[in-house]
């Protein structure tokens, strides 16, 4: 108990310093950047990150792991190495300073090159007073927004070379090192430099700003696309967008147009420009490749800025070959499959008023048996999945919906956590998703199957996708409602972290976060016990009138060996010792006639629940009935325990057979009636 008590200290400490947000970040790994970066200069030695050492492990697994063709003749070496005058930043980040290297990271150096349009974004990331000369000690920083919370990173200025040029991300005149060092750092925190290949330009967006992101599919644009990308880019939002590949040998194929599919690229502009008497939407798009370039119309040489006023076309043409270029706005949505927006605080695009939100987040998982309980295409285990629930009372100041029933505005963004890092185990995104219900009755209870057989849903996320976010946009009614994040199949591990933003607040709470013991307590005296009873008793007791451990599994196992419903190997010996432990009041290590008589009730009891739930008779109940049956034995317990539970009790096929379950309710009764937990 002493350990919880110094963990909810600890977390209410950390709440009260404002631990984990930009200006007071978590340090990842324990890291201190100034009391290491003062270590190194008292001792006049350059620091090696000793967490994430220049070693080939921390390239990668498989295509960059140790041994493989690409990283032959890899050196780490530290800028001063590489070049003479190394800079951190010359004139602030630009998105010239990024250059694409031999990673297949371009979603994340997209997010970089939008980053680079905010001064105040790079600060944020990019913490000041770092450089080659002034304190140089070897040692860098950068902060990134993961799960609920910033945290700060350290690395060292090692980094992996061949042939004395950057093997990964580069600046364009090859002496600025600030976004090769927060690649490395973002590869630190991802596990390797590999586990940073493929990805979406939004998860970039999100881990440099906490914001939320949204995600337009342009072959079904709205009318009003091009002004909520006018709009974001002037609430200094981040904006990506890419062209889908129909097969693997269309990644990074070049269009003829050129345009390169599965590829990220970086939305920087969006003007409006008279041509030739009529208004033209114009978009301002980035390869982070720093080269190949759009071809068709107004692209970098065309003729059509011919035929616009002169100072218009000085303010947005640039005659290089820098990666950037200017597109017509129906080119855009004909050539691009998609669009991210990050928004950097929640602020609606739809509206021309600004909105303070308000955030709710929760952390969660999925465990395999007892919280994994997949879409609702699986009804039978769906309802165990983790639930939320959100109470909107007031609607939107310009709501959706009628005067009879006024609307609220929510974003509910849905994220898997730390798959990046389980990549080297072979282990991908999931394909995740989540269901909204309308609830007619207050609840704090976790709610069962036959809730969700009769309520239809209110709302959902797209359809269920392999990505590390899925969020959406929603007008509903004022009311409560019940979110259920899942993932695609049952039975699948893993983390979560759930967003709820809200115009208004609303009120949230996790749903069956309780804990709660009702166990049956029989209530008999001496005259309660059958003589026949009696005598299966003291043919074992003898005249110690008590039985221990052994003796009691003699007997329990005569007695359901003659249960023709039954069908079990009968009770181990530990299990026989948890009995006793609840039961035995005078510390004897024994049971008396009476206390044997109240286990024997309370065993008949649980044998009941057991066999409703074995309703196929095949000597063992499923994982995810558990809860239900818990719940008819008077536990009613919160997430987290009932993973644990599993976790012991269930077998690797997730069954549980007699033995376990009559232990397991053992266990609990002790645990709650000596702990009072």
């Amino acid at each position: 108990m002493s350990n919880i008590a110094a963990r909810l200290a600890k977390s209410r400490a950390a709440a009260a310093d404002g631990l984990g947000t930009n200006k007071n970040p978590v340090q990842y790994l324990n890291q201190d950047f100034e009391k290491l970066r003062a270590q190194c200069l008292a001792s006049g030695t350059l620091f090696k990150d000793e967490e994430f050492p220049a070693c080939p492990s921390a390239l990668g697994f498989n295509e960059l792991g140790p041994g493989s063709p690409k990283t032959q003749g890899v050196i780490w070496k530290r800028p001063s190495e590489i070049c003479p005058n190394p800079q951190f930043i010359v004139d602030g980040a630009t998105r010239g300073d990024i250059r694409q290297g031999a990673l297949g990271d371009c979603w994340l150096l997209a997010a970089i090159a939008s980053l680079t349009l905010d001064a105040d974004l790079v600060a944020q990331v990019v913490p000041e007073n770092q450089s080659f000369q002034k304190d140089y000690a070897g040692i860098f920083h950068f902060r990134f927004w993961q799960y609920g919370e910033w945290v700060d990173v350290v690395v060292d200025d090692r980094l992996p070379t061949k042939n004395g040029n950057l093997v990964f991300v580069h600046s364009a005149e090859g002496d600025e090192f600030w976004s090769a060092l927060l690649e490395k750092a973002y590869a630190k925190l991802n596990g390797s430099y590999e586990a940073l290949s493929g990805g979406s330009t939004i998860e970039g967006f999100e881990d440099f700003t906490g914001g939320i992101a949204e995600v337009y599919e342009l072959r079904k644009a709205p009318s009003d696309l091009f002004q909520i990308i006018q709009k974001a880019l002037r609430a200094e939002s981040l904006l990506g967008c890419s062209i889908d590949i129909t097969n693997a040998y269309d990644t990074e194929a070049i269009t003829s147009r050129k345009l390169v599919k599965g590829h990220a690229y970086s939305v920087t502009g969006a003007e409006e420009v008279l041509y030739r008497g009529r208004q033209e939407k114009l978009i301002r798009v980035r390869n982070p490749w720093g080269e190949v370039e759009w071809t068709g119309p107004w692209s970098d040489t065309a003729p059509e800025w011919n035929y616009i006023d002169p100072k218009v076309k000085a303010a947005l043409d640039k005659q290089s070959d820098d990666g950037e270029f200017w597109m017509a706005f129906s080119d855009f949505l004909r050539e691009y499959s998609r669009l991210e927006i990050c928004n950097l605080s929640p602020d609606t695009l739809t509206n021309t008023e600004q909105h303070k939100w308000n955030i709710t987040l929760y952390n969660g998982s999925w465990a395999r048996g007892s919280t994994a309980g997949g879409c609702q295409n699986y009804p039978a285990t769906f309802w165990t999945n983790p639930q939320f629930r959100i109470k909107l009372d007031d609607p939107d100041h310009e709501h959706q919906g009628s005067n009879q029933e006024p609307c609220c505005t929510v974003i509910v963004g849905l994220m898997q956590k730390n798959r990046r890092r389980k990549k080297k185990m072979g282990e991908d995104l999931l394909s995740i998703g989540y269901s909204l219900f309308k609830l007619q009755n207050h609840t704090d209870d976790h709610l069962g199957r036959d809730f969700f057989q009769k309520t239809p849903t209110a709302a959902r996320s797209d359809t269920y996708i392999n990505v590390r976010e899925v969020s959406n946009r929603f007008h509903l009614p004022v009311g409560d409602y019940l979110i259920v994040p899942s993932t695609f199949e049952p039975f699948k591990n893993g983390d979560f972290c759930l967003r709820v933003f809200s115009e208004k607040e609303a009120k949230s709470l996790e749903v069956g976060d309780v804990v709660i013991a009702k166990p049956y307590e029989p209530k008999i005296s001496n005259k309660d016990v059958t003589d026949e009873f009696k005598n299966i008793f003291d043919k074992l007791a003898g005249d110690k009138e008590e039985i221990d451990a052994k003796e009691l599994q003699t007997i329990l196992n005569k007695l359901i060996s003659k249960r023709p419903d039954l069908r079990s190997n009968g009770f181990t010996v530990n299990t026989c010792r948890e009995m006793i432990s609840l039961q035995d009041m005078d510390g004897t290590a024994t049971l008396s006639l009476l206390e044997f008589r109240i286990l024997w009730l309370k065993i008949q009891k649980y044998l009941a629940i057991y066999l409703k739930a074995d309703s196929d008779r095949s000597g063992t109940m499923d994982a995810h009935e558990l809860r239900a049956a818990l719940q008819e034995a008077g536990f009613t317990l919160n997430n987290k325990i009932q993973q644990r539970i599993v976790k012991r009790y269930a077998s690797e096929d997730l069954a549980i057979n007699l033995d376990a379950f009559i232990a397991c309710m053992m266990r609990l009764e002790t645990l709650f009636s000596k702990w009072l937990l």
